[in-house]
């Protein structure tokens, strides 16, 4: 089978191949249903911006904050298809004792909830309406002195400000107010469809039949949805406990007791949900976003990732004295790099055998599954920024469905640094490979052979094209918009409104099969000692110092006001 052939029926193919059809679809459907209508309706009230603006330079008036919030509400997730597009991609929703009011909700209880919140309600709104009263009286005693006088300028912006933090506040009330009846029945029936379709077709093109995965797809879905379900209960989610602890946690109880048969395991394809998941997640992440943590990524990337693997080589040459240096080699690329991945690749690169992959792999998958539990609760219980936490996460942990499983449990700041960390590791993949083969050839370390840059491509994860090429077009179309047009089409319409929901159904579905396709018994050798078992856990331990070192040093001494901006 030739190159282009092997990758047109590659994971990596269909993440992307799926990822850009997600993102058209929504560009195409929003474009079309929306931006007219949006168009129309943001012209007044931008004219009354700008003309708010001119007339007050000294500080936002109520004028523009009425106008502000008009523009805030049109979105194109709120039209007829905006809305249909998600209801089809939401999740359980939330419930206290009621399991089923997660998935339906009469309008006899919806209008029980709204008549038990009417009285506090209507109390918000009279205070809301009296400072606003308030503050354009301080407007305009401002507004008489041609807004020169320091004192009133600083009494109405504090009028104004107590008068938006009152609106803030009465959100919750608002929403419990204007509480509207739901069935999520069908949309869920629905969106199974959908993926079954789109993921059962890329299954059908890599050799599995399709009814085979669906049967499989089925139960995947069932424990996502649950997975979703259980984050939804109050208690558990003031917990903090996630849709992505429930899926790995359910996923895990599963494959280590009753099993996974080999129909489900069809389904099973945690890379191919998790890279056409990251392909989507580029449109959310801007390409000056993705330069701006590029810089302080590229040093926590690229500069700790080849000290840890020379070093960790180097320990167990020298200190552990390791007599296989081909194994040496795989663990330190695996553990160093991005595990399973880096591992295959650089085995290859110096000829490892196929019993040193498997213990390098196993340690891996050990390791990982710890580490994606553990180390979200070691930043949380240490207090530590969101956006350092993420870089410590996407620099440490090997694979990079565990990374965004990691993020996720974080939140979306350190989803987004966690997962463009790796992906700016992950090109060091075929980097790497490239000069272990080199290494071993010219050392006479191995029976390794020199690698060209056909096999650099082979190795390359090119999914990582799908996320620049994806967050390339999003930029590129954010700056031919104006600001509100991108806030209402791109931000709530494309994005809010339908890819970002569905590629959190995407992680989802990924972490169930993480939790399904582990199973600690198959593993359990590999928590024996020895000297493998010892080189990892030290060569692990430096890499979370350092990488935690430069996370540090780069986003918070040399480059502050990217940390800011994030």
């Amino acid at each position: 089978m030739s190159v282009d052939n092997q990758f047109s029926r590659s994971e990596d193919f269909h993440a992307i191949l799926l990822g850009v059809l997600i993102l058209l679809a929504g560009l195409i459907i929003y474009f079309i249903t929306g931006y007219r209508e949006i168009n129309e309706a943001q012209t007044q009230y931008i004219e009354d911006l700008e003309t708010s603006a001119k007339v007050n330079p000294e500080f936002k008036s109520v004028e523009w904050y009425e106008a502000y919030d008009h523009l805030q509400a049109i979105q194109g997730s709120k039209n007829a298809v905006g809305t249909f597009l998600k209801n089809l991609t939401d999740k359980p929703g939330s419930w206290k004792s009621n399991p089923l009011a997660s998935m339906q909700l009469s309008a006899g209880e919806a209008d029980q909830i709204s008549r038990s919140s009417s009285e506090a309600y209507q109390k918000t709104q009279e205070e809301i309406a009296t400072l606003k009263e308030e503050a354009r009286q301080a407007e305009q005693r401002a507004a008489e002195v041609g807004f020169s006088d320091g004192t009133k300028n600083g009494l109405a912006i504090k009028a104004i400000a107590d008068w938006r933090n009152a609106m803030g506040k009465s959100a919750g009330i608002e929403k419990k107010f204007k509480t509207k009846s739901y069935s999520r029945w069908l949309f869920l029936l629905l969106l199974f469809g959908f993926l079954s379709l789109l993921f059962g077709f890329a299954h059908l093109r890599m050799g599995v039949k399709f009814v085979t995965f669906l049967k499989g797809f089925a139960f995947v879905f069932f424990i996502g949805t649950v997975s979703h379900w259980l984050a939804g209960q109050s208690t558990i989610k003031d917990l903090g406990i996630g849709y992505a602890a429930w899926a790995i946690v359910l996923g895990l109880l599963i494959s280590n007791t009753v099993g996974v048969g080999d129909t489900i395991k069809s389904a099973l394809s945690t890379e191919l949900y998790i890279k056409t998941g990251l392909v989507i997640l580029g449109a959310e992440i801007l390409m000056s976003k993705v330069l701006a943590i590029g810089l302080p990524g590229i040093f926590v990337a690229w500069v700790v990732t080849p000290i840890v693997l020379i070093t960790t080589y180097w320990f167990g040459q020298r200190v552990l004295k390791i007599g296989s240096k081909t194994l040496n080699m795989t663990i330190s690329a695996d553990m160093s790099v991005c595990g399973v991945s880096a591992a295959v690749a650089t085995a290859a690169a110096c000829k490892a055998t196929k019993e040193e992959l498997t213990l390098a792999v196993g340690l891996s998958m050990v390791f990982t599954s710890i580490m994606m539990v553990v180390l979200p609760m070691v930043i949380n219980g240490l207090g530590m920024p969101e956006v350092l936490g993420g870089a410590w996460i996407g620099g440490t942990i090997d694979a990079t469905g565990a990374v965004v499983a990691a993020g996720a449990f974080l939140g979306d700041a350190a989803l987004n640094v966690a997962a463009t960390i790796k992906m700016i590791q992950n090109i060091l993949i075929g980097v790497i490979a490239f000069g272990v083969a080199i290494y071993f050839t010219r050392m006479g370390a191995g029976s390794g052979e020199k690698v060209g840059a056909g096999e650099i491509w082979r190795r390359f994860p090119k999914f990582v094209l799908g996320f620049i090429g994806a967050s390339i077009l999003f930029s590129i179309i954010y700056a031919l918009l104006n600001s509100h047009m991108a806030y209402s089409l791109l931000d709530h319409g494309v994005i809010g409104g339908f890819t970002s929901r569905l590629r959190g159904w995407l992680f989802c579905l990924a972490f169930v099969s993480i939790g399904l396709s582990t199973n600690f018994k198959e593993l359990k050798s590999h928590f024996t000692g020895g000297k493998p078992f010892i080189l990892y856990i030290c060569g692990q331990a430096f890499n979370l110092m350092l990488t935690l070192l430069m996370a540090y040093i780069m986003f918070y001494l040399v480059f502050p006001e990217i940390t800011e901006s994030i």
